[in-house]
């Protein structure tokens, strides 16, 4: 199964990421293909495909893990991979106690290293995915869309203490993904 390891937001903030998407959908129109607000997390580590016979040893090492549950983050500013300029994953970013969300993404590592699991190669970067750019987007679109993300305007302010990780299976769909906390 695929399982990746996430920070789960309050439901006030989910709605904050909604009124986002909202004031962005007329100028992306069919250009992006939009995160449920419902499937939006703060993912910690990616594990990509799991054998059964590994998920309970590692489901049961997050809960033996004390977390530090103190960290209050904000929503910060809206930004893109690659490059504004050259949307292809809208996000919005973070701000507040990062330095607790690193305490938290590198006790996920101690869990998950010894079980096997690698982290990823590129640095962490703290990032909520709002949406995907579509591949068939042109450069005009492309340009329309990045003027469109300069526009927006920020979210209103909201504050929250950040939970203890969960582990989350992912199931691809036609419809996009599908999350569910494992039990």
């Amino acid at each position: 199964m695929r399982l990746f390891i996430a920070l789960r937001l309050p439901e006030a903030v989910i709605q904050r990421l909604a009124e986002v998407q909202d004031q962005l959908r007329p100028s992306s129109s069919r250009l992006v293909k939009w995160v449920a607000p419902t499937s939006i997390h703060l993912t910690l580590q990616f594990l990509g495909e799991v054998a059964e016979e590994r998920v309970e040893p590692l489901a049961q090492a997050l809960r033996a893990t004390s977390f530090d549950s103190s960290p209050v983050l904000h929503l910060g500013n809206l930004g893109a991979f690659p490059t504004m300029r050259r949307p292809q994953t809208i996000w919005m970013g973070l701000a507040g106690d990062l330095a607790g969300v690193e305490r938290s993404y590198q006790a996920v590592l101690a869990v998950t290293a010894p079980l096997g699991f690698v982290p990823e190669a590129r640095p962490f970067r703290p990032h909520l995915t709002l949406g995907r750019v579509r591949r068939e987007a042109t450069p005009p679109q492309l340009r329309d869309l990045a003027a469109a993300l300069a526009a927006t305007e920020p979210p209103l302010p909201i504050a929250w203490e950040i939970g203890p990780p969960l582990l989350y299976q992912s199931t691809l769909t036609p419809q996009g993904a599908v999350y569910r906390v494992v039990e």
